[in-house]
């Protein structure tokens, strides 16, 4: 059954009319054209972790110009997210969609072309604003093109190109900053972009709601970038300043209370930026946290497990990306099978497997250690890619699926909102987890490894390189004496890896309870449809 929100081609007799028609509104070439999209904005994320080493030493940035690479991007991402998908459902989707995909490539060449780390840091923070436009209204044309029997497949596939592109950005970006530089990691989304807009205007009908005359909620826009800038920002800069500072808890107190405003201002609007009336829904606000959770879970840990493989084990970028192929080939496989075990089974049941899968993860990296085998990192690689990709096509089914249709860009900006917000509490917080560890054993590890008190004593300054994993080594030390600080700061990084790992399981077991005894059976559409019809004989 179409939806009426779409605008496709004139279904007439006439047969010079006939056959764009289902070329444009075919909901599976729609799928392909929004997944070159979802793989420019989800691959550009993971990647800059493997370039901002080589961008530092190139530039001359500090560590601190660095994190701004990253952080520009993610506050612009998570603050213009749900914008973009007001705007499309709005004005159109898919020229929002494209004009987003157009910028994002504008933005990569920029970057790819500075020569300092300031012009850097600028257009990544316009990379993410265009990035914000795109990513809602993927999700948003799938909603508009896919009937409601279908769509939690359609989100499944989408779930499993989010996941892979993010898991392979590591190997990408090693390939490329070994072979041709750091800037080809932005210059990459030239050719996909180019692809995409060209594919995407053949085959994408425009859709959008008619809304008349009505004023665009300009009030709402401000309040909600407001809100989550500072939020996100307390959240990013909670583990530089301290989770307990005067600046990350006044910033987190200034975003929740500028949220709490455009919530109440939101309910007074006769046309909202973002509907109140959604989190009615218990199963869509639940979906809502939950996906917090699962990119805590997925951006967080392969955060950590990078920092493992590569400073710790001395893997190279290239050697790290293929470490983590099992992670990579499971959620391939998880993402359709987790939309398939909502479609039959419904979120109620997937989202407790899924997390339960992470949980397993998690824990089972307990038996890490400074020298681990190979062998031991295949059960939590594939359970991570399990769990997340089994969650991801469940929980964005439950938010935009339990949404109306006339909402679906808005439903989408929200969970993408979710998505920026969980990857940077999962980075934020474990790397505090990780330091708060790593402080209160290096002392033990460092002389238990063979590194003088007095020595150890010293080398405690070095904290913020060990919880990088790094060994805080320098050319004046015996060969002697750089091995037993090479093995006692790795052994405290290992420390700090299984505190954050065992943070990281309990939430996920919290999560699986609370989505297994919150969430809602959705009675689906054509159902509903016939109740109501029936109802009103």
């Amino acid at each position: 059954m179409a939806s009426p929100s779409t605008a496709s081609a004139p279904a007439g007799p006439s047969p010079a009319a006939a056959p764009p028609a289902p070329r444009r509104g075919n909901p599976w070439l729609a799928l392909i054209a929004v997944s070159f999209g979802l793989l420019m904005v989800q691959l550009d994320g993971s990647v800059v972790a493997i370039a901002n080493p080589a961008i530092g030493r190139d530039l001359g940035a500090t560590t601190a110009e660095l994190q701004w690479v990253t952080n520009s991007y993610l506050l612009a991402l998570a603050a213009s997210m749900i914008l973009g998908g007001k705007l499309g459902d709005r004005f159109g989707r898919r020229f929002h969609y494209l004009a987003g995909i157009g910028g994002f490539v504008v933005t990569s060449v920029a970057i790819g072309l500075s020569d300092s780390i300031g012009t850097v840091i600028l257009f990544r923070a316009l990379q993410g604003l265009c990035g914000g436009i795109l990513m809602p209204n993927t999700l948003g044309i799938l909603r508009a093109v896919f009937p409601p029997r279908r769509f939690p497949v359609a989100v499944g596939i989408w779930g499993m190109v989010s996941a892979v592109s993010t898991s392979l950005g590591p190997i990408v970006g090693g390939l490329l900053v070994e072979n041709v530089g750091w800037q080809w990691v932005f210059h990459l989304n030239a050719p996909i972009g180019l692809v995409a807009i060209l594919f995407s205007m053949r085959v994408l009908a425009e859709s959008k709601n008619s809304t008349g005359r009505h004023r665009f909620d300009v009030t709402g826009v401000v309040l909600l970038a407001a809100g989550l800038l500072a939020l996100v920002f307390g959240i990013v800069m909670g583990e530089t300043w301290g989770w307990a500072s005067a600046g990350t808890l006044g910033s987190l107190a200034a975003g929740l209370a500028v949220l709490v405003l455009f919530g109440w201002y939101e309910t007074r609007q006769a046309h909202p930026l973002l509907p109140m009336r959604l989190f009615r829904d218990r199963s869509l606000t639940i979906g809502a946290v939950m996906t917090v959770l699962n990119f805590f879970v997925m951006l967080g840990g392969i955060f950590f497990i990078m920092l493992y493989l590569q400073n710790v084990r001395g893997y190279t970028p290239v050697e790290a990306g293929v470490a983590t192929l099992p992670m990579s080939l499971a959620s391939l496989v998880a993402s359709p099978l987790g939309a398939r075990l909502s479609q039959r089974l419904g979120a109620r049941v997937s989202v407790p497997i899924g997390l339960l899968l992470s949980a397993l993860a998690m824990f089972s990296m307990l038996t890490w250690t400074v020298d681990s085998s190979y062998a031991t990192m295949w059960v939590p690689c594939i359970a991570m890619g399990l769990g997340v990709g089994i969650v991801l096509p469940a929980t964005a089914d439950t938010i935009i699926g339990n949404a109306p249709v006339k909402d679906g860009g808005v439903a989408s900006g929200l969970q993408s909102t979710m998505l920026q917000i969980g990857g940077a509490l999962g980075t934020s917080v474990l790397v505090s987890v990780i330091a708060g560890k790593v402080g209160s054993s290096l002392f033990a590890e460092l002389t238990g490894a063979g590194v003088p008190p007095a020595v150890a004593h010293g080398l405690r300054q070095a904290e913020d390189a060990v919880t990088m994993g790094i060994a805080p080594i320098s050319p004046e030390m015996t060969a002697e004496l750089r091995a037993a600080v090479v093995e006692g700061a790795g052994r405290a990084f290992v420390n700090g890896l299984h505190a954050a790992v065992v943070v990281t399981g309990v939430l996920c077991v919290l999560g699986a309870v609370v989505a297994g005894a919150g969430i809602r059976s959705r009675v689906p559409a054509e159902e509903q449809a016939a109740a109501a019809e029936a109802a009103a004989r």
